[in-house]
């Protein structure tokens, strides 16, 4: 995951899970990952490690020029989740363009257990490579490229309708059905007495009894990949945050982190809202939920990432969108949003 909100079950008490997790993170060096993608699964390639926060990614090129990433889950993944990430990837590739493909082992299997000089068992997998750069590196946004979003993200929810998995269906942080709680557990972490205070108004706004089905669950602009020449969206990538929960709460996400530093949020908002109606119809308390949820989405994000710095407070990378959501949140978080978006 490329940003300071990644995922992390609540498994006992969510913040010594947390800690856990980060203290179970893969390290493995680029020759070991070489290693592993020739060894299992046949790629002769050289690999190149890309970064992330609880778990280990690294890009392989072989010498014909193509890429495939190789992916080191953390000591404390359970299997069941890797399996429904796989099942998912399965799902779409019969259903839309934009995700990535599962390439199996020599074998022919979906995931290879590889021991870690330190004892650890770590589970790995490999998807093919999306071409195009983070959202997050395209500027500008215009209103076609954000309508673009909005539409695979419409044509995301057609696909994922009739799927369903065990293992998305969990308590997990990063659920916004879970956003109330989170708010009331580690607002308190935050040192910035006014965002602490604009975090906590955001909990009044939320009154959801919304649609549930599997969701990919971290739409942020660096799990969404960008074509800069044609500037539209190439691929949405990273289900490590996969869950079962409301519908719209996916668009909801997208639209917290596409308003970030922009001149009219407003209007961004509607882009991303116009081009999600044109594949996929809201009912009307769908539209009105984005924006309340999409303010959860960034009062959660401030909570979880003042708690994990309190965990590591040497590790700047936890403060990539935090930055943003600090500046932002006071600016957009303003009672006639809503009535201006969902007009």
């Amino acid at each position: 995951m490329l940003n300071a909100h990644a995922g992390v079950a609540t498994e006992g008490h969510p913040y010594n899970y947390g800690m856990h997790l980060l203290q179970n993170t893969p390290t493995f060096d680029a020759d070991t990952a070489t290693t592993i993608a020739g060894e299992h699964f046949g790629i002769c390639a050289t690999a190149h490690q890309l970064p992330s926060e609880r778990d280990q990614n690294f890009l392989l090129t072989n010498d014909a020029g193509q890429k495939f990433v190789l992916k080191v889950a953390n000591a404390l993944e359970k299997p069941e989740f890797l399996e429904a990430q796989n099942a998912v990837l399965k799902h779409l590739a019969r259903r839309v363009s934009f995700c990535q493909r599962l390439v199996t082992t020599n074998s022919g299997k979906e995931i290879v257990k590889v021991r870690a000089e330190n004892g650890a068992t770590h589970l790995v997998r490999v998807v093919d490579y999306l071409p195009g750069v983070p959202l997050a590196q395209v500027r500008p946004h215009t209103p076609e490229l954000l309508e673009d979003l909005g539409s695979k993200l419409g044509q995301l929810r057609h696909a994922l309708a009739d799927f369903d998995h065990p293992a998305v269906h969990r308590d997990f942080h990063w659920d916004l059905a879970n956003g109330l709680g989170i708010i009331d557990e580690y607002a308190g972490f935050i040192t910035d007495p006014d965002l602490r205070k604009l975090v906590l108004r955001v909990r009044w706004r939320i009154k959801p009894e919304l649609e549930r089905s599997v969701i990919h669950g971290d739409v942020n602009d660096y799990n969404i990949l960008v074509d800069p020449e044609n500037m539209t969206v190439t691929g949405l990538i990273d289900f490590g945050d996969m869950v079962y929960s409301y519908s719209v709460g996916e668009l909801a996400i997208a639209v917290a982190y596409v308003v970030l530093d922009k001149a009219d949020p407003r209007a961004a908002a509607k882009a991303v809202i116009k081009g999600y109606t044109s594949e996929f119809a809201l009912l009307d308390e769908e539209l009105e939920a984005v924006w309340p949820l999409a303010l959860l989405r960034l009062a959660v994000s401030a909570c979880m990432a003042a708690c994990q710095q309190r965990q590591q407070p040497e590790n700047e990378y936890l403060r990539i969108s935090q930055r943003a959501i600090e500046q932002d949140l006071p600016r957009i978080f303003t009672d006639e949003y809503t009535d201006q978006i969902i007009d």
